[in-house]
């Protein structure tokens, strides 16, 4: 590997270099992660083998590269713009919050265009992160608006809708989340399913960062968001009677909360209602 040439001249290694001799050395950090294009695979192994070699990185420290695939068009090559140029990011963001715009102004006219704009803002971006981190990272996926902002499936905004929803039901209801006090009793089939995906919430985020594959904690969420689904389509919430009721939505809070937590963890924001 060329670390400097015979000019003086500095390379992407000598950079790569001084940066793992910056961060294993004045931050003292015990894992370094580098999420890089897989074709950048073997000048990272000659990197870190370098580095190992200089000293700049101890045995302690952690030097992973985490690759990962193409984002292709509906043509299945690499994503391109009409004229053949790179998409630019900011393009691509701009005109999901445009589409999202769209779809809420369809769907909720008569709200404020202030709130519509904020929903699509939320809804445009966080739909563009959860496509691109709901697949296993090291595949290569289709860039599909439909499929992006669709309102089913495993998307961002199933999965905001999901979170509204359980807020609707407490607004509707009239209880005070911080003050709602009880025990959670499982009786129902649908109840235990959902309490067994509340309860590995903490193993997938674990596992996640273990293994750095966060489709794995969209996959969770999802199937925690269609477990909430049967949940409440199967047992009373509102209409149940004490203790059960107080138990439902017991569940339900836990649920908003940890899809909260798990859509924080992805880079993503929730909204109070759509």
């Amino acid at each position: 590997m060329i670390v400097q040439k015979s000019d003086g001249g500095y390379l992407y290694a000598t950079s790569d270099l001084a940066a793992v001799r910056y961060r294993a050395g004045a931050l003292a950090a015990d894992r370094i992660l580098y999420i890089v294009d897989a074709r950048q695979s073997f000048h990272l192994q000659q990197v870190f083998a370098v580095a190992r070699a200089a000293g700049y990185a101890p045995a302690t420290t952690a030097l992973e590269h985490h690759e990962f695939g193409a984002i292709l068009g509906a043509d299945n090559r690499p994503f391109k713009t009409r004229a053949g140029g790179t998409v630019k990011l900011m393009d691509v963001l701009e005109e999901g919050v445009a589409r999202a715009f769209a779809q809420v102004s369809e769907k909720n006219p008569d709200m404020d265009e202030a709130e519509r704009r904020q929903i699509a803002r939320v809804v445009g971006i966080g739909s563009i992160k959860y496509m691109e981190l709901s697949f296993n990272r090291t595949s290569d996926y289709v860039f599909d608006w439909d499929k992006m902002l669709a309102l089913d499936g495993n998307t961002a905004p199933y999965m905001l809708y999901s979170y509204a929803r359980i807020k609707s039901m407490f607004r509707r209801a009239g209880v005070d989340e911080d003050s709602l006090d009880g025990a959670i009793g499982i009786g129902e089939r649908a109840e235990n399913a959902l309490a067994i995906k509340l309860l590995q919430f903490p193993e997938v985020v674990a596992a996640v960062a273990r293994q750095c594959y966060p489709h794995v904690l969209c996959n969770h969420l999802y199937e925690l968001a269609d477990a909430f689904m049967k949940f409440y389509e199967q047992c009373p919430v509102l209409r149940a009677d004490e203790p059960v009721r107080t138990s439902r939505l017991l569940l339900a809070l836990l649920t908003a909360r940890i899809v909260r937590q798990g859509l924080d963890l992805l880079g993503i924001e929730t909204l109070e209602r759509m």
